[in-house]
């Protein structure tokens, strides 16, 4: 039930054999976000011979070489990003060819090491996945049901009153959902309405 996902973006940048390579990591929600993304970097490095790339977003996962010779950067660069587990990311190695021909292996080799810099710096963190579900309670029961809540490691995102009472609702890991409901059933007979 958690995904790791990166905790901030970030920019690193090396040399290797007098190429710069600019490794940005950007954490994504979706594929057209990653695209417009990727353009703005692209206008920032106009002149940069290669622009390889590789998301993860949820199941879909690319790359791309950008010129350089087949299997040497994007893959690469995917491989890092699979092996942290990571999702909801896009990498980009922006490269500026330096004048020395580094041959496939070490060039496969220099964007590994690009990406892997990046990830070291940019840290981790567990997205935990939640729940939502409103709940409709009595007054009489409303602080019980708050105290509930707050065991179960829920939280109340909004309250809305009316003349029977408050409706609740509450976020609470998805690990924890069941549990709460149980137990909040048995304070009060409760509608519970699944949010999306």
């Amino acid at each position: 039930t958690t995904m790791p996902r990166i905790q901030n973006d970030c920019i690193n940048t090396i040399e290797i054999k007098k190429s710069k390579f600019i490794t940005y990591l950007h954490r994504t929600q979706d594929e057209q976000e990653a695209k417009d993304f990727l353009k703005a970097i692209k206008k920032e490095h106009p002149n940069a011979n290669h622009h390889c790339t590789a998301m993860i977003i949820g199941n879909i996962m690319r790359s791309n070489d950008d010129g350089e010779p087949s299997g040497t950067a994007g893959r690469p660069i995917l491989g890092q990003l699979q092996s942290h587990g990571l999702t909801y990311v896009l990498g980009i190695v922006v490269r500026y060819f330096g004048g020395v021909k580094l041959g496939t292996g070490p060039l496969g080799v220099a964007y590994k090491t690009a990406i892997c810099e990046a990830l070291d710096q940019a840290m981790t963190r567990e997205c935990i996945m939640t729940a939502r579900f409103s709940i409709s309670v009595p007054y009489t029961e409303a602080d019980c049901a708050m105290r509930f809540i707050r065991e179960g490691e829920g939280n109340v995102i909004s309250r809305d009153f009316d003349e029977k009472g408050t409706t609740l609702l509450v976020e609470v890991r998805l690990d924890n959902e069941q549990a709460l409901k149980e137990r909040l059933k048995k304070i009060i007979t409760l509608q519970f309405n699944k949010m999306q």
